[in-house]
């Protein structure tokens, strides 16, 4: 693996298969009540200048059961929201941590960041990509079918960062990505166009979910409205008509199709709560799959 995860792209499918299967070991030892306390005496300092409940909760708890502590360091309470240098703080951050979580807007104020520490940085959400996000939604597939290899995942609505995550693994993992999203809001232009040329099963965009969605073994939806973007909030409402994940746009996929939401969802929007609540939706495992794969990906860069 690199010093860093800062986009799932950086990864090749062995970096894949050595993160999930640390997590399925982490997993099973917590299970067991096995003490696993791999970076006992290490510190992982947590940058937010987003607002956050599992990115926060799952690398705080993920740290302790590995034996470490993490710090929580909000951007209003550091000298970073009061004009610092990214390269100095973290510089000297590097100095008294042994890692740093970052989660904030602009996917190169983190890829700065990990420019100027000497210590692993990990991506924990940007406006352009959710790596660990989409980690954990992979890991939960693997849980459930056994395999993500040949497998048709559909993504609708938004083109925003999980969309973005999702093109990026499928231009190094094989399995079929389908999106459907609304004219004018695409994923990212050259992340699509980058895996289109290099998936090795494919990458196909649509405008209709019923073309993306159908025969799909997942079906994956994510918030219309993120944050950050509350004053468009009418206007997407608008345009996301009838890209919601309901009952109806779930039977055309298969039977034993795994619904998945990266959360938080507003039910009767982009999902309705009849299919989230569904037994179809395996997203209570997903977000819980968060805290195995972000310790899997913390003792892999920072032991």
């Amino acid at each position: 693996m690199h010093k860093d995860l800062l986009s799932e792209y950086d990864l090749e499918k062995p970096d894949y298969e050595a993160i999930f299967a640390n997590a399925h070991r982490l997993k099973r030892l917590l299970k067991e009540g096995r003490e696993h306390a791999s970076l006992r005496g290490k510190t992982l300092g947590m940058i937010f200048d987003k607002s956050s409940t599992r990115t926060r909760i799952s690398f705080e708890v993920g740290m302790y059961q590995l034996g470490g502590i993490a710090l929580f360091l909000s951007t209003r309470d550091t000298q970073l929201g009061r004009g610092e240098i990214i390269a100095d703080s973290a510089r000297i951050m590097s100095r008294y941590l042994n890692g740093i979580m970052i989660r904030t807007f602009s996917q190169a104020s983190v890829e700065e960041f990990a420019r100027y520490a000497s210590i692993p940085v990990i991506n924990g959400l940007t406006d352009l990509l959710h790596p660990c996000q989409l980690l954990s939604d992979l890991f939960t597939i693997i849980e459930k079918r056994g395999r993500y290899e040949g497998l048709k995942i559909a993504y609708v609505g938004d083109g925003n960062n999980m969309a973005n995550s999702w093109i990026n693994a499928a231009a190094k993992l094989p399995f079929h990505l389908d999106l459907a999203c609304p004219d004018g809001y695409d994923p990212d232009s050259a992340i699509l166009c980058r895996a289109i040329a290099a998936a090795p099963a494919g990458v196909l965009l649509h405008r209709d979910p019923a073309e993306a969605v159908r025969d799909a073994d997942v079906v994956y939806t994510d918030v219309w409205t993120s944050m950050g973007q509350e004053q468009e909030r009418e206007e997407r409402l608008r345009r996301f008509q009838g890209y919601q994940v309901n009952q109806q746009l779930l039977n055309l996929a298969r039977k034993d199709v795994l619904v998945m939401h990266c959360l938080p969802a507003h039910r009767g929007e982009e999902i309705t709560a009849e299919v989230i609540e569904g037994p179809n939706s395996v997203v209570i495992d997903e977000a819980e799959n968060r805290l195995h794969v972000q310790k899997a990906v913390m003792e892999l860069l920072m032991k």
